[in-house]
């Protein structure tokens, strides 16, 4: 790593620390008596956001590579199978640091956010539909962009218009868009710092535009209320 991606890190863990001497409840159950992990969650938050900077996505290729690389930041570095537990286990303290990080760039000022969705395919064959153990979730729907029918589950997607992620959420492909998008909104508002387009958007009167098809002009959806032509709209990007 570069001396600017040191100083990222120790960044990084520095606020992470401090989010946790502030708010000790976000770090994972543990019991009271027990044996101390050698990597404290701080180390582990850190590690896993600076996995995500070089486009690691193999944990057993980025462990390699850290103790290759990166014996200096972190002295002690788990397994793979330890290193997948912990960060299971501190889902929601990764989610909340994410949203942190998010809250505090220039992006999360954007007021107007994009929606989006797109199929995640699961499978093709029947067997493979019967066998897999997303059976109850994935579901048959078509994709007008591929024009065909898939067994898929769908990610939503909601970012700002430099692309800055502000909400995520995979349904069954048959899920209503616009009620998805609405529970992503109410979720966002619950999990850090709220923003206007957030409180705005998450009221029934909000508006949502996509561009036609036809003339790739923006038009209102259905029910569209005249106090909604605010600026912090939700805009919703067809593909």
């Amino acid at each position: 790593m570069t001396p600017d991606s040191d100083s990222l890190a120790t960044a990084l863990y520095v606020k992470t620390d401090d989010l946790l001497k502030a708010s000790p409840h976000l770090a994972p159950w543990r019991p009271a008596v027990g044996i101390t992990p050698r990597l404290t969650d701080a180390e582990l938050v850190t590690l896993a956001m600076t996995q995500a900077m070089p486009g690691f996505t193999s944990e057993a290729r980025w462990l390699r590579h850290a103790r290759a690389h990166l014996r200096h930041l972190f002295p002690y570095l788990p397994k793979q199978p330890g290193y997948n537990k912990r960060l299971r286990k501190a889902a929601g303290l990764l989610q909340r640091v994410t949203r942190l990080l998010a809250t505090d760039s220039s992006a999360w000022s954007d007021d107007v956010w994009i929606v989006d969705s797109t199929p995640v395919e699961c499978g093709r064959s029947r067997e493979t539909v019967k066998r897999s153990d997303l059976a109850g979730w994935a579901e048959y729907g078509y994709c007008a962009s591929h024009s065909r029918f898939f067994w898929v589950l769908r990610l939503h997607l909601v970012c700002t218009l430099q692309g800055l992620p502000v909400a995520f959420a995979l349904t069954g492909a048959k899920a209503d868009e616009r009620e998805t998008l609405l529970d992503l909104l109410a979720r966002a508002s619950r999990s850090g710092p709220a923003h206007p387009c957030s409180s705005h958007c998450g009221r029934s009167s909000s508006r949502s535009t996509r561009p036609s098809r036809a003339n790739s002009t923006s038009n209102s959806t259905e029910g569209a209320h005249p106090a909604a032509s605010s600026p912090a709209s939700c805009s919703e990007s067809s593909r």
